[in-house]
């Protein structure tokens, strides 16, 4: 058995995530320095390599090698030359020419379709194959920015509504969109669903609710089918009280590729009119809901869900993954909250501002996509995030989803109440348009608005705080 040294628990407690805010920084400032490359006919990627014997001239031969023609003896003006992929630009970080980024270039002679276009799966695999991320000598290896020409951008679909469609569709004209999750996330039946959806929709709060990507869709004691008609039928009985604004049910689609249009098929004649996916993981078929869907009246508002894009970011900023996602055609996609302290989720810092503006930054022809702000949001930070995106000018960009400070607040019989959680999410949303928080520091936030809550009587508020930050209630407690 491997004993544990002090040399190999070292290795075991080295702070990966430390080393990745190092390299991020040192990426960016060297590419806002020196951009990469952009060419009408290719496709430029961008990589972080820390190689063990090569050099990057050397490497970037290999990767042209392996990931295009896979020859040397290329006749000057032939096919081959035009599908074989050249080294663009090097920037090298010391005298060992082993560290550094490397700009390569791909044609489109060997990329694109009949009809001018590419699917992000095939370019994935050509600019993230093998030779990046599977061989020995590669000591480091990311994919960091990936340019792509305007006519390559333009044969994307992009997000069927994307935020203003959002807006329309549900007449949230101006104030913040908010979202919640059922909960349970598993074990719940057409009938459970129907329930959870009716309370959702008796407030007007909300404009979106989404079933959890645990809540698989052929479950024999609880049909996705059924689900989606349970939660529509519970929508229109509510719609009375919802004084003229909608609400977008997301059942969760997955399963083998050949069950993906079936099940699409099935909830959008049961009423469903979001879909969401586990996208991290569904390869080409948001692409190809997408299109399947497009020429609908009225398309379905696809929700990518992340779960799982750590995977991939370990290898692949997410930046690029999240701009893939959106040219797919990707409605709403999680990024993160401001919160205080260390971060509960990825992403943060720069990688959070840049996966921001990929989904909403400008690009020809493709709507944003609405960034949703989800994982540990809650009344306690609302406020936090509202200031955020209204600084950023991002306010009709960003969906607030909000799952257990909604659904778990429990009252005073010490059961769920989502209608109380929904109450103490706008009390917090009241303190923060009156400004009353505008010089506390993030530290300082929910403390503060404690205080505000018990002080002004706002019993929903004050439940909610104490039972998410239980910490704030032994402050009496002590002398």
């Amino acid at each position: 058995m491997l004993t544990l040294t002090p040399k190999i628990r070292a290795a075991l407690d080295h702070d990966g995530d430390a080393r990745e805010e190092i390299l991020r920084t040192l990426i960016t400032e060297r590419l806002s320095t020196v951009q990469p490359p952009r060419m009408d006919d290719q496709v430029v990627a961008t990589y972080f390599l820390r190689l063990r014997t090569w050099d990057l001239q050397h490497a970037g031969h290999e990767i042209s090698y392996h990931a295009t023609s896979g020859t040397h003896d290329i006749a000057p003006g032939s096919l081959i030359e035009q599908c074989t992929g050249t080294i663009a630009g090097i920037d090298t970080w010391d005298s060992t020419n082993r560290c550094g980024l490397l700009h390569i270039a791909f044609p489109l002679k060997m990329l694109l379709n009949e009809n001018g276009g590419l699917s992000s799966c095939d370019l994935l695999h050509t600019v993230a194959g093998a030779i990046l991320f599977d061989v020995y000598e590669n000591q480091d290896s990311r994919l960091v920015a990936l340019q792509l020409p305007e006519s390559v951008v333009r044969t994307f679909p992009g997000p069927a509504h994307g935020p203003l469609g959002v807006r329309e569709f549900t007449h949230f004209e101006k104030e913040p969109l908010f979202g919640t999750i059922l909960k349970p996330t598993a074990g719940i039946t057409p009938d459970h669903v129907g329930r959870l959806v009716e309370e959702v929709a008796s407030c007007p709060l909300f404009c979106f609710v989404k079933e959890d990507e645990n809540l698989y869709p052929r479950l024999p004691y609880s049909p996705v089918k059924e689900r989606t008609k349970c939660a529509v039928e519970a929508i229109r009985r509510r719609q009375d009280q919802r004084g003229g604004r909608g609400l977008i049910f997301a059942p969760h689609i997955s399963g083998a590729p050949h069950e993906i249009l079936e099940t699409v098929k099935a909830v959008r004649a049961a009423g469903a009119t979001g879909i969401m996916f586990s996208e991290s993981f569904a390869g080409g078929t948001v692409r190809m809901v997408r299109e399947a869907t497009r020429k609908d009246a009225q398309p379905p508002f696809l929700y990518g869900h992340n779960a799982g894009i750590g995977v991939k970011t370990r290898a692949i900023y997410r930046e690029v993954i999240d701009l893939l996602a959106r040219l797919d055609g990707i409605d709403f996609r999680q990024t993160a909250p401001v919160r205080p302290g260390a971060p509960f989720l990825k992403p943060y810092g720069q990688e959070w501002l840049a996966s921001e503006h990929a989904l909403t930054g400008p690009l020809p022809g493709i709507r944003p996509t609405t960034i949703v702000r989800a994982g540990a949001l809650d009344q306690g930070n609302i406020g936090l995030n509202l200031a955020d995106v209204e600084a950023r000018k991002l306010g009709p960009y960003v969906l607030f989803l909000s799952g257990s400070a909604i659904n778990s607040i429990k009252n005073a019989a010490g059961n769920p109440d989502p209608l109380l959680g929904a109450e103490a999410m706008r009390q917090a949303i009241a303190i923060h348009r009156q400004g009353d928080l505008t010089n506390a520091t993030p530290t300082e936030h929910a403390p503060a608005l404690l205080d505000i809550a018990q002080r002004t009587g706002l019993e929903a508020l004050t439940t909610a705080l104490l039972q998410r930050y239980p910490n704030l209630g032994k402050r009496d407690s002590h002398p």
